[in-house]
């Protein structure tokens, strides 16, 4: 549960680094690069104990697609309430996609 606690707190910081400028477009390039890279510190101080504490109970690619996961939910909650946009059907189905994808990983055969 650590693992997963961690990952969701690194993708909230991730989802900031990585889409949170998109709302000051009128701030110069520079600016929000810094300020992304700042954020995104601590999206590893989170993201790389997830990986570490999680190794072990989970293999690589487990961890990389709950991650995943985890961001595409982080980010359709994040595009919803921050940037303001609407989350259509094919994007809802897409991401249900992927998810799918998880079961199989996480599926012993």
């Amino acid at each position: 549960m650590r693992t997963i606690l961690l990952l969701i707190g690194s993708n909230v910081f991730m989802t900031f680094a990585w889409y949170g400028h998109l709302r000051f477009r009128q701030e110069s390039l520079w600016k929000v690069i810094i300020v992304s890279w700042g954020i995104a510190f601590f999206e590893y101080c989170l993201q790389v104990p997830a990986n570490r504490l999680g190794y072990g109970e989970f293999t690589a690619a487990q961890l990389k697609t709950i991650q995943e996961i985890i961001t595409l939910s982080v980010f359709s909650v994040f595009s919803i309430l921050y940037l303001g946009e609407d989350l259509h059907w094919n994007t809802v189905a897409g991401f249900a996609l992927i998810a799918g994808a998880g079961f199989l990983i996480f599926h012993k055969f």
